[in-house]
């Protein structure tokens, strides 16, 4: 399984936004539309990722507030990136080597969509859901050879 494949199913609603806005216009953002990164873009390219653990260490060392801080001040300005033909086996081990939460797919300089770790999970329990389902109907649907039929009739 492929990024394009989990992109495909998730859609390709993207949330940016640019290095110099405030850090509460970010927040209020990523709140009112219930996620956990924004791809931060200057002039059509990918400049980093501002998630909710960034949020978070901010507002903490502010003191709770969030000021006039800046998106550049706290964002990652060198996040992880896949394209949309790299495998979900390597995005899992690259998220798990940087604990990153979100990865942007990207195609050539193109942001194509981003990834969330729920996302490789979400796919990866469909999967095995899939290939579970398709043992069991296999299993059911295996031939009885005559002896076998006759064993079972006695039981």
């Amino acid at each position: 399984m492929k990024v394009s494949d989990i992109l495909r199913v998730k859609g390709n609603t993207l949330f940016t936004v640019r290095p110099d806005d405030l850090l509460s216009e970010a927040a209020t953002t990523m709140s009112q539309h219930d996620i956990g990164s924004l791809v931060v873009m200057e002039h059509g390219d990918l400049v980093g990722m501002l998630t909710f653990r960034e949020l978070i260490q901010a507002t903490v060392k502010n003191g709770g507030a969030f000021g006039d801080q800046r998106v550049s001040s706290v964002m990652d300005d060198h996040p992880l990136t896949c394209t949309p033909e790299t495998e979900i086996d390597e995005v899992r081990r690259m998220m798990l080597s940087r604990h990153a939460r979100y990865m942007p797919a990207l195609n050539q300089k193109t942001l194509v969509g981003v990834i969330s770790f729920y996302d490789v999970a979400k796919a990866v329990v469909d999967s095995q859901d899939f290939e579970n389902r398709m043992l069991k109907a296999y299993i059911r649907d295996w031939p009885v050879d005559e002896h076998q039929g006759e064993r079972q009739a006695l039981l």
